[in-house]
């Protein structure tokens, strides 16, 4: 299994994803380093899955559509429009 370095993931998210506020990237870095991943599978990919988990999880009405009835891959459609919206504002610079 891989294991990825709390310093090194948090390096690369602040890379990669300039826009992401910084207590996002503490709380994204400990989820990723403290899982461990199927080997070959890459930093930047380990990183993806994590924020767009906890983005649908967390950030939209995911589960509150699961909990009316509405199926997994129709509940992943709806939310996804605002995911795509908030890591595109991650992957900005900030002002």
């Amino acid at each position: 299994m891989t294991v990825f370095p709390l310093d090194i993931v948090a390096r690369h998210i602040r890379k990669k994803h300039p826009g992401c506020p910084e207590f996002a990237v503490e709380y994204l870095a400990k989820e990723i380093s403290g899982r461990e991943w199927t080997p070959g599978v890459k930093l930047g990919r380990a990183v993806g899955i994590v924020m767009q988990s906890i983005l649908r999880h967390e950030m939209t009405e995911y589960e509150t559509l699961l909990l009316h009835g509405v199926d997994r891959e129709e509940a992943r459609r709806r939310v996804q429009p605002k995911i795509q919206a908030m890591l595109r504002v991650w992957k900005r610079c900030p002002e």
